[in-house]
């Protein structure tokens, strides 16, 4: 294989085939820096509605908008190469019809150039799924816990428990048969997850879900220690990235202080 044909970006179709074969790797970015990071390491890369919370400052994901999704899909898109990049469609923007899920979907991709987008829920977004990968929209499925039924699911709980498991495994085998080539499971037990990768044959896509499904996705700013405030039970720390930068910024003010930055090798001579 050349170098040209192993670096150039994933797609759903190559995601789609790793069912079965090797794990998925997929983690969150927003900005170009970070896409730039991960994108060797992943294969998936995520702008997720999660920016709003995590970059923002939002107390949830549905205040988030079109806008900010297609700002933080066209910076993503800037860094990344080899990974394929999925944009989370916002609350609101896909809901009402297939057809006001199509001209978003078209829209984010046109203003974006990413490879697919992300939507939530189940067996009641399977029209929809269907009708925008028919038009040749790729769509990535995100059932379980659903961030943006938040209300009417009462908090950040888990899902699929007890009698509620059925559900869960329709859901999924709702997304597959409309065409979705790969779905997120959210807060789920793992039991039931392992159930549902087994039972479909698309890529499932675990967070807080078992390490028996296809790949795995975490938000950057949480398995990296900057969103410190935030640690759900599923995260793993792999840095302390917030510590560290908390402790350059005092270091630096206390050189601005007490006049040691900046030293004679920062500045220009005459």
């Amino acid at each position: 294989m050349s170098a040209s044909a192993s670096n150039r970006a994933k797609t759903p179709s190559d995601i789609a085939a790793m069912k079965g074969q090797s794990k998925v790797v997929c983690l969150t970015a927003y900005t170009t820096p970070v896409a730039k990071i991960v994108d060797s390491h992943c294969d998936l890369i995520l702008v997720g509605d999660s920016v709003g919370m995590v970059l923002h400052g939002m107390p949830s994901t549905i205040g988030v908008t079109m806008e900010m999704m297609v700002m933080h899909g066209q910076a993503v898109m800037r860094g990344a190469v080899r990974a394929l990049v999925v944009v989370d469609m916002p609350f609101g923007s896909y809901e009402e019809s297939p057809q006001q899920a199509f001209g978003n979907a078209a829209k984010i991709m046109s203003q974006t150039g990413c490879a697919a987008v992300k939507l939530e829920g189940g067996m009641h977004m399977a029209e929809t799924i269907a009708f925008l990968v028919k038009r040749g929209i790729p769509v990535m499925a995100h059932i379980g816990l659903t961030p943006q039924s938040v209300n009417t699911l009462g908090g950040y709980k888990v899902q699929g428990r007890g009698a509620d498991a059925e559900r869960l495994r329709a859901d999924a085998r709702a997304v597959a048969e409309a065409g979705a080539f790969s779905v997120v499971l959210e807060k789920v037990p793992a039991s039931l997850a392992d159930a549902i990768t087994a039972e479909i044959g698309i890529v499932t896509v675990g967070i807080g879900a078992s390490a028996g499904c296809d790949g795995q996705v975490l938000v950057v700013d949480d398995m990296l220690g900057i969103f410190a405030d935030f640690k759900p039970k599923f995260v793993k720390r792999y840095a302390q990235v917030a510590q560290i930068s908390e402790a350059a910024v005092e270091a630096y003010a206390l050189e601005v202080r007490s006049g040691a930055f900046p030293a004679a090798e920062h500045l220009f001579a005459d």
